[in-house]
């Protein structure tokens, strides 16, 4: 816990937001173990001490993760008189909302944990949620033994008993593309839906979340009295739909300009390989650039391609599929941390991390800036209640 209060700059500490995480900084801790292990098998310069920020631990609300950063920011225009977001991103043009917002609507992967923290906070607004899940996003549905298991526990029950209706579409019902024939019915009949892109990523204030966490790190950074740098040299996080890691290089960037740290690599680790990596690059980038506008960056100067960094090598076979390698990391984290991870974002970003931490990556950076000791941050982003919905004895599971 943080032992001086968290300052914003200016600029970010202007834009509204609506506290839904603690009012301290979720934790940061050392993985001893694999530190230790890490250290053990180089036998050499640089020492690396690996901690992670436990997002799961930020919010009193179901199931704490990153989308609570993104919807703090959200929150007040959900809030207003007059939304100036929530229209369905297809349909910006759309009339003005009719009165004060009654639903939160949004949609995700059949295990998405976005869903369940916006059906949380419908809840703690005194509103109902629409959630829309998609059969056909990723592949942990079909590679499921038990299909029915898959459609009807972890996150899926979650959202139920938070009270939220789920509607679940097949793979390739228009309805996954674009939404707005179900916000339509929902006006039709008296209600005032507010639309929720998939993981916040699209709603225009949804990176700024990250941006703030960035200001949170450096906070924790200085009470922690890091060796080396004084600074996480690489932080490790998940890069599913982008604006966490645009958020991170947006509000890194802002302090970097204020004089108040110093370049970080930000590794957004990818989970699907659905997408080429230089469309997740170019999405990072405009979400980066997107929230570097809001506070108080002058985007196209200040954010360059240079900046994002994503690693595609430990995607698996399909988004949302936990493979033989990522469930070994997934053990070794609960094994050796006693740390639990989802099997979609967090256990393919240890991972990741496992590989860069055995590997060179980390010690050529070590010896370009002639460091001895690195410091190495994992953010850990929630999601374990999906855990409950797969089956973890994935040796007939790989495509």
């Amino acid at each position: 816990m943080a032992k001086t209060p968290l300052q914003l700059p200016e600029k970010l500490a202007q834009i509204p937001r609506y506290p839904i995480l603690y009012p301290h900084p979720s934790p940061i801790h050392p993985l001893l173990s694999l530190t230790s292990s890490t250290n053990n098998r180089l036998h050499k310069t640089p020492q690396i001490s690996v901690f992670t920020k436990r997002e799961d631990h930020s919010a009193p609300l179901a199931c704490a993760g990153n989308k609570y950063r993104k919807l703090e920011y959200i929150v007040p225009d959900i809030c207003s008189k007059s939304p100036k977001y929530g229209h369905h991103e297809h349909h910006q043009e759309a009339d003005p909302f009719p009165g004060p917002v009654t639903t939160l609507v949004t949609e995700g992967a059949i295990q998405s944990n976005h869903t369940v923290q916006v059906a949380a906070l419908a809840k703690k607004l005194g509103l109902k949620a629409l959630v829309l899940l998609h059969r056909g996003t990723g592949g942990g549905l079909r590679t499921a033994r038990d299909k029915h298991a898959f459609l009807s526990t972890g996150n899926v029950q979650i959202n139920r008993v938070l009270g939220a209706e789920v509607q679940i579409y097949a793979e390739g019902d228009p309805m996954t593309e674009d939404a707005e024939p179900v916000l339509q019915e929902l006006f039709s009949k008296g209600e005032v839906p507010y639309w929720i892109p998939g993981g916040a990523s699209l709603h225009p204030l949804g990176a700024l979340g990250y941006a703030r966490a960035a200001v949170e790190i450096v906070h924790q950074e200085k009470e922690m009295s890091l060796h080396g740098s004084g600074k996480f040299d690489f932080v490790f996080v998940a890069c599913g739909s982008g604006s966490t890691v645009g958020g991170l290089i947006a509000g890194f960037k802002l302090l970097e300009n204020d004089g108040m740290s110093c370049t970080r690599r930000i590794i957004g680790v990818l989970n699907s390989p659905t997408k080429p990596k230089t469309y997740h690059e170019q999405r990072v980038l405009s979400f980066a650039r997107r929230a570097g506008g809001l506070i108080g960056l002058e985007p196209e100067r200040d954010i360059k391609m240079l900046d994002v960094r994503l690693e595609d090598r430990f995607v698996g076979t399909a988004y949302g599929v936990l493979d033989s390698e990522t469930k070994v990391a997934l053990e070794t984290m609960a094994q050796n941390e006693s740390v639990i991870l989802d099997p979609v974002y967090t256990a393919k970003v240890a991972r990741a991390m496992m590989h860069w931490l055995q590997e060179k990556e980390i010690s050529n950076y070590a010896e370009e800036y002639g460091l001895e000791h690195v410091n190495v941050l994992f953010i850990h982003t929630g999601g374990q209640a999906a855990l409950g919905a797969y089956d973890l004895d994935v040796h007939n599971q790989d495509d």
